[in-house]
């Protein structure tokens, strides 16, 4: 059975529940990073007919697709969900707003062109806001496409975000099921930069099938490998998320999450070695057992750093970080590729 063939099985044993087309899937508010300073931001995710991808088989890690709409919207129930998600911003004096779908919001058959026109169009005239960054895949980022999203934005600074994971095709077609190339991202890079549109690269800390070492290696290699090509890069530790591939293989003890210690050990690397780039990590669901965890005594205070250093790209708040665990941690990184692809679990 072929690992898409795989995921698309568990795929089709899970229900998407109804709910309202009038609301996003999900919006808050938070912190993120932006010109040297942190900035406040405002994350929409809307609720659309759902990933292509994810459809079709989609990537082992990913629950997202299940956040798509029983019935798909309307062009104007999009707008609602739009309108509705904004008045989470009302308080907000200078803020940059994240547009999400669970897919690609450069996917026409996903948010309609004219919708897209008239939902940026609205973010442009809100003086508030001074930065737009949506997701997609890199199919979805043309010629034609970028100059409209441009258009409708005018002087509002706009960046696209795609989830990249790793520069090894070898990984992301055998660990992720990505469904694209590393070369496909490249020409949607120097698409965006010929139209003066900034990157973003979202990276995926330990996919299944690899060690601890070898996933950490790997990212690490692969922010050398994207520098040139994204101006921010945003590390992802994956967690156990319901109805996925990577679930059945945690309930059948053959995956482990990513150690804490592994992602402080690749932010301080890779910043030493690209001080211009930002860099940042989100540890979603941090020290619990779906999520990346060390032992329960440090797990939430080096989560903490990891996101204050997101914020500031200090490196000197992930200093001084220790716990008897981290013993244990470096021991893995010597012992887990010897275990002929049973996870060292601590569970």
């Amino acid at each position: 059975m072929s690992l898409n063939k795989a995921v698309l099985d568990i795929r089709e044993r899970q229900r998407i529940k109804p709910s309202s087309n009038d609301y996003p899937a999900a919006v808050w508010r938070s912190t993120d990073h932006c010109d040297g300073k942190t900035v406040d931001t405002l994350t929409i995710i809307f609720k659309t007919s759902g990933c292509w991808w994810g459809k079709a088989g989609g990537c082992t890690m990913c629950g997202f697709v299940y956040d798509s709409a029983k019935i798909p919207p309307q062009p104007e129930e999009l707008e609602r969900q739009f309108d509705n998600a904004m008045q989470k911003g009302e308080k907000f004096e200078s803020f940059m707003v994240k547009i999400f779908t669970s897919g690609s919001f450069l996917d026409e058959n996903e948010v309609p062109a004219e919708t897209r026109a008239n939902i940026l169009s609205k973010l442009a005239s809100d003086e508030r806001i001074f930065k737009v960054l949506v997701e997609s895949r890199p199919e979805f980022v043309t010629e034609e496409t970028l100059k409209a999203c441009k258009e409708a934005l005018g002087d509002t600074s706009f960046e696209v975000a795609i989830g990249l994971e790793t520069s090894s095709d070898n990984i992301r077609k055998n660990s992720i099921n990505k469904g694209f190339t590393f070369e496909d991202y490249i020409k949607a890079s120097n698409l965006a930069k010929n139209n003066d549109v900034s990157m973003k690269a979202y990276l995926l800390l330990k996919p299944p099938f690899l060690s601890e070492k070898e996933a950490l290696e790997d990212i690490v290699k692969t922010v050398d490998d994207v520098a040139d090509h994204a101006q921010t890069i945003s590390i992802n530790l994956c967690n156990v998320q319901n109805g996925t591939y990577v679930e059945q293989l945690w309930q059948r003890s053959q995956y482990r999450t990513p150690w804490l210690w592994s992602i402080v050990e690749i932010l301080k690397r890779t910043k030493q070695n690209h001080p211009d780039l930002v860099i940042t990590s989100d540890p979603v669901g941090a020290g619990s057992k779906r999520g990346p965890h060390n032992c329960k005594i440090c797990s939430r205070d080096v989560s903490d750093a990891v996101h204050l250093f997101s914020r500031t790209q200090d490196l000197k708040v992930l200093e001084g970080l220790t716990c008897d665990c981290k013993q244990t941690w470096k021991k893995v990184l010597e012992l887990d590729d010897f275990t002929y692809g049973s996870p060292i679990l601590d569970r």
